[in-house]
């Protein structure tokens, strides 16, 4: 039998997503997008899990990319139909979710893996690794939001530079241009990444879930309404127990305890 294309695994109240399609070096295809939905509506619904982390399941490969036999199989509007669809609203998934994402980069994030890597809130790095968007060396471009979100998050020349020669980044590079938060021996990324994680989730989850929110859309909002939004949500905080119990906690001189109410 076939082995589960993504696993999960529940630790303290951090839920870890592994790409587990190694033979294929986890590349993107229907199956394994849907099944990346999937295990994230299952961590999405889970009420103790609030901070997910994402890698694959060994030293090779985080996600290699698109299937490239795959892809060349396809027209335009088979692509369309069939691929592109899927890819942008699995990715606008992991992207929109409620709870802090991680990616524990293990190894090659290439293509369509270095594009949902740019939906994933924090990033740390194996120093072994490397990302890229090589697609124009195909002839193609990057179509699974890569071309619109990296020209969000780099300026503008840096994302053309990238995408126009489709070289790759180490580790290191991808610091320094902002790609990641850190670079880590690649034997202690999961445990550093898993650390890291377990500090966030102990966090209050709804200030957590209507922090990101505030970010999410007010990055997509002139200055003045991203403030209104902020104003609105900031304030749904003060409706919950969490805020309130932090509050308390500061001056108690305590630890406070987030319940997530």
């Amino acid at each position: 039998m076939k082995p589960d294309l993504v696993t999960l695994e529940s630790i303290g109240h951090v839920g870890l997503m592994r790409f587990n399609n190694p033979e294929e070096l986890n590349t993107l295809h229907v199956p394994m997008l849907l099944a990346m939905e999937q295990a994230l509506t299952t961590l999405e619904h889970n009420p103790d899990i609030r901070v997910i982390v994402v890698t694959g399941v060994n030293d090779k490969a985080f996600i290699a990319g698109g299937n490239i036999k795959d892809l060349n199989a396809r027209r335009g509007l088979q692509h369309y139909n069939e691929f592109s669809e899927t890819v942008h609203r699995v990715f606008r998934r992991f992207e929109t979710c409620s709870k802090p994402t991680i990616a524990a980069v293990n190894g090659w994030a290439l293509g369509g893996g270095m594009e949902f890597m740019l939906t994933i809130d924090i990033r740390l790095m194996a120093n072994e690794a490397k990302i890229g968007l090589p697609e124009i060396k195909l002839g193609i471009f990057p179509g699974g939001g890569g071309s619109q979100r990296l020209m969000r998050q780099l300026p503008l020349c840096q994302a053309k530079l990238l995408m126009f020669t489709g070289d790759f980044l180490n580790a290191d590079e991808a610091v320094a241009m902002g790609l990641v938060n850190q670079a880590v021996p690649r034997a202690q990324l999961l445990e550093e990444t898993m650390k890291l994680a377990a500090r966030i989730a102990e966090k209050s989850p709804v200030a957590l879930k209507l922090l990101k929110a505030s970010m999410l859309h007010g990055a997509d909002m002139p200055l003045s309404a991203g403030l209104a939004y902020e104003a609105a949500t900031v304030s749904l905080v003060f409706d919950s127990d969490d805020a309130h119990e932090g509050c308390s906690a500061f001056i108690e001189k305590r630890k406070p305890t987030f319940k997530g109410s």
